[in-house]
């Protein structure tokens, strides 16, 4: 009877056994796998984040000094003919291109290749890509990519291309809150935002 039993008693042998713990090594491999792929996609563009974010900010410039604005027309109806002010990189960070507008008309830039754009805004308008020339203060490389240790004075309203008053309608008068966007090709914008006096001068420190 015993011999009976023990002729029909099936058991797990060896090869059964290593065929069984191979396909878990196996599975666990290739989980292991999708795994590690995933934190190194991960580690990749987490990487790419940081590295764009840090191009963003050393390619962004910042104001330096007075805000300036001169007066077509003076007095408590004055108008505002051109502003100007000066920018430098932060950071030391990378050039940026500040090839002028070669033409412009009706204080706009027309026909030109000029990578920094000046936008206006305030309560009754929004005018884009105001006519804008360049003045270098200090040091100076000979070309016009704004970079590191250099100053750019920049001159919105040049008579060259037609004055604020020809480009914003109505015109920017006494008691008045705006922004100026000078958007870069790479970078943040940097907005200036001033209010001009209850009266106007020729010459106007805004604050």
């Amino acid at each position: 009877m015993l011999k009976k039993f023990l002729g029909k008693e099936k058991g797990i042998t060896g090869l059964e056994t290593a065929i069984i713990l191979i396909a878990f090594v196996v599975v666990a491999a290739v989980f292991a796998y999708t795994a590690l792929s995933a934190g190194l996609f991960a580690t990749q563009k987490s990487q790419e984040a940081v590295y764009s974010g840090l191009k963003e900010a050393q390619s962004t410039m910042e104001l330096k000094g007075s805000v300036i604005a001169t007066a077509g027309s003076t007095g408590a109806s004055g108008t505002v003919a051109s502003i100007s002010f000066t920018v430098s990189n932060v950071l030391g960070g990378n050039f940026i291109d500040f090839t002028p507008p070669t033409s412009g008309a009706s204080g706009l830039a027309t026909s030109s290749e000029n990578k920094v754009v000046i936008n206006y805004i305030d309560d009754a308008q929004e005018v884009n890509n105001l006519f804008w020339t360049i003045t270098k203060v200090g040091n100076d490389d000979g070309d016009y990519m704004l970079e590191a240790g250099e100053k750019f004075q920049i001159n919105v309203g040049a008579a060259a291309g037609g004055l604020l008053t020809a480009a914003l309608n109505p015109d920017l008068g006494v008691n008045t809150t705006f922004n100026l966007n000078v958007i870069t090709p790479q970078g943040a914008i940097l907005t200036i935002e001033r209010t001009t006096p209850p009266s106007l001068d020729t010459i106007n420190n805004l604050r």
